[in-house]
C-alpha cells in the first residue's frame, strides 16, 4: 500500500487531540489498513464505526473483526471485544487523524489549495490546477469529478462530494510519493463538516460563494456558512512546513458570505471582484462570445488580458478567484496566469456545448442551485438572442425550499420551461414536480404553454430539441458530468450530454446514441 507507515494502533494515535478512552488487549499488531466500510475490510485494518443519517457503523463492529480487523473505533461504550476498542465522541474527526497518521501526514510535505463555496467550486479547482500546471510545478487535483496524480486520472465516482477522509489522504500520499509538491482540493461543505478534509493541513483558501444549498443537512445558513467558514479558521492553525506555509484567505467582494469571513479569518485576506475595482483582483472590459470569454485582469492597477474558453460571467468570477490564489498566493505572474486560464478547454458538464449540424445551442450544465441556475440562464441569455428552453428538475430527500425558488427563477429567465426528474430518490417524483409547477403558476407562469411536466428527462429533453428554433439555447440543467440518476435505491445509467446527443440525432435525422432508460420512461 503505497506510502503508509507500519504502526500499531497506539503509536498512531500518539498527537490525537481530543480526549480518547482504549478497551481491550493492549498489544495489537502493526495497521495495514483504515476504513470505515465493513466491506472493505482487510486484515490487520483499523474499522471506524460512523454513525450516519441513515445507519450505525457499530452494528458492523462483528462484522469487520470477523474479516480480520486489528482494532476497532467507535463512539458506544464497549469493553468486550477481542481486539483494542477505541473510543472517542467524534468518531470522524479521529477517522481523518488516523488517516493521515497511517500514510504519515502527506499534507505536511505538500502545498495545499482548498476550494470551497456553493458554486463553481469544480470550475475554480481546475482553473487552478491549469495554471500551475503552466507555471511548471508539479500539481495535483482532487475533485468531485475526479482525482488527477501526475499523467492518471482517477474518477472519483457517480454521486461523490468531497471523499471520504481514508480517500483523500491515499491520494495525496500518492501524489506526495510521485514526486508532486502541490495540490488543489475542491472542498464541499459536507466535506468540512464531516472532518473529511480534517488533516489537510491547507495553506490557501479559495471561496466562490455561499447561496442557497443544503440546508436539508446543515438546518440552517448560519450551520451552512459555519461549515464553510472552517476551511479558513483551519489555515491559522497549518502545520509549518518545509516547502512554506502562503496562509492566504482569498473572499469574494461581491458575494455576501465577504463580510462574515473577512471577521473570522485571522490570516491574510485578497480579495476579488467583477464590480469594485478596489478589490485586489479586479475584471474589466468584459465581452461574451459562442467561443468563450474575453476580458482584463486587473492587479496593481496593470491590466492582463485574458481570453477563457469557458461560457458565462460568472465564470470571470471564477477566473478571478483562481487568479488570486495563484498571483499572491504562490508568486505566480500574470501573464501565466492568462495562459493557463486560455489553456483550460472546459469542465465536463459545466455550460458544455454539444455541438453538431443543428442551427441551434445545446447545453448541458450542472446548475443544481437557484444561484447555479440563474448563471446558467444568463449565460444562456449572453449567447444568443433568440429564445432560452431550459430541462430541470430538482433532486428528492434534499432540500425542499429549492425547488419554489428554482422554478420561479426558471419561469422568469426562461422561454420555455420543461419541469422533469433529477433523482427522485424514494420521494414520489409526481410530488416533486406538483411542487415545482405549483411555484412556477404563482410566478405567472402557464403550463402547457410556458412551462410543462414531463416525468421522463429523456423525453424532456427530446421535446425541448423538438421546439428550438434556429438561434435558439437549450440547455439541461443539474446532472452536467454525472453518470447516474437514482430512483428509489437504485443507480440507474445516465448522462445528460448522451441523452441531448441522442435527442439530437433522433430530430436531425443522423446517427448517434440511443436514449438511455430510466424507470419513466412509459410515463405519458
Amino acid at each position: 500500500m503505497t506510502g503508509f507507515v507500519p504502526h500499531t494502533i497506539q503509536q498512531l494515535l500518539q498527537g490525537f487531540p481530543d480526549p480518547i478512552e482504549t478497551y481491550g488487549p493492549a498489544d495489537a499488531p502493526f495497521i495495514t489498513g483504515v476504513t470505515y466500510d465493513s466491506r472493505q475490510m482487510k486484515p490487520g485494518f483499523v474499522f471506524v464505526a460512523l454513525e450516519g443519517l441513515n445507519a450505525d457503523g457499530h452494528r458492523f463492529i462483528p462484522r469487520a473483526i470477523e474479516a480480520g480487523a486489528a482494532a476497532v473505533v467507535g463512539s458506544k461504550m464497549i469493553d468486550d471485544l477481542p481486539v483494542p476498542y477505541i473510543r472517542t465522541d467524534d468518531t470522524r474527526c479521529l477517522l481523518a487523524y488516523l488517516s493521515a497518521a497511517f500514510y504519515d501526514f502527506p499534507a505536511r510535505k505538500l502545498r495545499v489549495v482548498g476550494v470551497t463555496g456553493t458554486d463553481g467550486k469544480t470550475t475554480t479547482t481546475n482553473l487552478i490546477y491549469e495554471i500551475l500546471l503552466k507555471a511548471g510545478l508539479l500539481i495535483g487535483m482532487i475533485s468531485t469529478v475526479n482525482a488527477t496524480i501526475g499523467d492518471e486520472v482517477i474518477d472519483t465516482g457517480f454521486h461523490v462530494t468531497t471523499p471520504e477522509a481514508p480517500e483523500v489522504q491515499r491520494y495525496l500520499s500518492r501524489m506526495q510519493t510521485a514526486g508532486l509538491t502541490h495540490v488543489v482540493l475542491e472542498t464541499t461543505s459536507h466535506g468540512l463538516e464531516q472532518h473529511r478534509v480534517a488533516d489537510c493541513e491547507f495553506d490557501i483558501g479559495v471561496i466562490t460563494n455561499i447561496t442557497h444549498e443544503h440546508l436539508d443537512y446543515h438546518g440552517s445558513y448560519e450551520a451552512y456558512w459555519k461549515a464553510k467558514a472552517k476551511l479558513f479558521t483551519s489555515l491559522e492553525t497549518t502545520k509549518k512546513k518545509a516547502i512554506g506555509n502562503p496562509r492566504l484567505a482569498v473572499l469574494n467582494m461581491d458575494d455576501r458570505s465577504y463580510e462574515y469571513l473577512r471577521a473570522i479569518t485571522k490570516v491574510n485576506i485578497i480579495t476579488y471582484s467583477t464590480k469594485n475595482p478596489q478589490a485586489d483582483v479586479f475584471a474589466s472590459n468584459i465581452e461574451h462570445s459562442p467561443d468563450g470569454l474575453h476580458f482584463d485582469i486587473v492587479v496593481d492597477q496593470q491590466a492582463s488580458p485574458v481570453c477563457c474558453r469557458l461560457l458565462g460571467e460568472h465564470n470571470v468570477s471564477n477566473c478571478l478567484a483562481a487568479a488570486g490564489a495563484a498571483h499572491f498566493g504562490l508568486g505566480i505572474s500574470m501573464d501565466t496566469v492568462a495562459q493557463g486560464i486560455e489553456h483550460l478547454q472546459g469542465i465536463p458538464g459545466r455550460m458544455e456545448l454539444i455541438r453538431g449540424p443543428q442551427d441551434f445551442f445545446a447545453v448541458v450544465d450542472f446548475a443544481h442551485t437557484p444561484n447555479a441556475l440563474l448563471r446558467a440562464l444568463e449565460a444562456a441569455r449572453q449567447l444568443t438572442s433568440g429564445r432560452v428552453l431550459v430541462v430541470f428538475g430538482s433532486a428528492g430527500l434534499r432540500d425542499r425550499e429549492k425547488r419554489r425558488l428554482m422554478a420561479e427563477i426558471a419561469v422568469q429567465w426562461a422561454d420555455l420551461v420543461y419541469l422533469t426528474a433529477e433523482d427522485p430518490r424514494t420521494e414520489r417524483l409526481e410530488d416533486i414536480l406538483q411542487e415545482m409547477a405549483a411555484a412556477a403558476t404563482e410566478r405567472g407562469g402557464a403550463e402547457g404553454r410556458s412551462f410543462f411536466r414531463i416525468s421522463d428527462r429523456g423525453k424532456a429533453i427530446t421535446e425541448a430539441i423538438k421546439a428550438a428554433n434556429p438561434g435558439d439555447v437549450v440547455i439541461a440543467c443539474g446532472k452536467g458530468h454525472e453518470q447516474s440518476m437514482c430512483f428509489g435505491e437504485v443507480e440507474y445509467p445516465w448522462d445528460d450530454r448522451v441523452a441531448m446527443r441522442a435527442a439530437l440525432a433522433q430530430h436531425l435525422g443522423i446517427s448517434g446514441p440511443t436514449m438511455p432508460d430510466l424507470p419513466t420512461k412509459d410515463i405519458t
